[in-house]
């Protein structure tokens, strides 16, 4: 099993209240068992529910959770790599919604990691569309953290409510607006983030002539960030409100009008797929859908292996119910519907 599935399992064992074993965690792998990010934020889980665990060490296959009752306050989480804070985010943020009252969580490592949501996806993408089931957070990025000290740091506010709305993202709309932001970090001179930015800006101008497009490069405060590092997220806001993004970082040996390139065209294809959400939102909704109070329906371009993953654990330890079909014609759109299990904070 991977990580998503180890997140999704420990958030929803600690919402429903059930004990839970994850085996075979990562097997196959190159390094097989826990990473120090999947320990960090299972550890920091534990505390927030006030529960026991067994086999939490870094290699670990198999580890168990007997959780208690979700309270508030304040958590830190420290994963001492460059692992990324967004997928700490991601196993907490549903479960602090259930809270008694607020909690503030501080993570600590990459913010802008491979293999991971940018902390930018985060809040220019997920966390507005988080909005429409009633989910407010405050986000904000102290620090930036790169491969391989990590060190960045991201402090989270988050606010307890009573239940979640469903949603209904089914009409994408036209784009009215992209915007974005080239970062470099370090010792990287600022040319490059110039460089991703014009690259962006001039393909995004072909494919949508006549769209307003802001791509901003940013040197980054040596301050306000640990390491050296890249990149760009480019963000698509259309007419229905809908928010598609495309991200790149920054490798050796990699030109800057490339890494500009790879943003863009994972934006254009996103957009041309004809869904509400990008291929990066699909499984991150998954479990906001299945416990919302009603019927969901989202829109979305081909399924990746990560949705059709989340929508069966979601199925698995829920009672939620998932129906995926595809749309008539030429359209390589899918429509997911769930009827999620309405759970209730019961100390709201």
């Amino acid at each position: 099993m991977g990580g998503q599935i180890l997140r999704m399992s420990t958030a929803f064992s600690c919402l429903t209240a059930q004990p839970i074993t994850v085996n075979k965690i990562r097997l196959g792998r190159s390094k097989p068992g826990l990473r120090p990010q999947h320990l960090t934020g299972f550890q920091m889980m534990a505390e927030i529910c006030k529960g026991e665990i067994r086999g939490d060490a870094v290699g670990s296959t198999e580890i168990t959770l007997t959780p208690s009752s979700i309270q508030a306050g304040t958590f830190r989480a420290d994963t001492g790599t460059a692992g990324s804070v967004a997928l700490l985010l991601q196993v907490s943020l549903p479960c602090t919604l259930y809270a008694p009252g607020p909690i503030d969580m501080t993570f600590i490592g990459g913010t802008n990691a491979e293999m991971a949501p940018q902390i930018d996806y985060i809040t220019l993408v997920l966390k507005p569309i988080l909005e429409k089931f009633g989910i407010f957070f405050d986000c904000h990025i102290k620090k930036r953290g790169y491969y391989p000290k990590g060190g960045g740091q991201v402090v989270i506010n988050t606010q307890p409510l009573k239940q979640l709305q469903p949603i209904t993202m089914t009409e994408p709309g036209q784009v009215t607006k992209i915007t974005g932001m080239a970062f470099v970090a370090g010792v990287l001179p600022f040319h490059i983030a110039k460089r991703m930015a014009r690259s962006a800006t001039d393909i995004i101008r072909m494919e949508f002539p006549n769209i307003d497009v802001r791509i901003e490069p940013k040197q980054e405060r040596r301050e306000d960030a640990v390491g050296t590092g890249s990149g760009i997220v480019i963000v698509a806001e259309t007419s229905t409100g809908c928010l598609f993004a495309g991200s790149a970082l920054g490798k050796k040996g990699v030109q800057a009008e490339e890494v500009g390139r790879s943003a863009t065209e994972s934006l254009v294809q996103s957009l041309s797929d004809g869904g509400c959400v990008d291929e990066h939102l699909q499984d991150q909704l998954i479990i906001f859908m299945a416990l919302a109070d009603g019927v969901s329906r989202v829109l979305s371009g081909p399924l990746t292996m990560h949705t059709k993953t989340a929508i069966y654990t979601a199925e698995l330890l829920t009672k939620a119910k998932f129906k995926v079909s595809p749309v008539g014609g030429n359209s390589r759109c899918e429509l997911i519907e769930c009827t999620g299990i309405g759970l209730k904070n019961n100390s709201m």
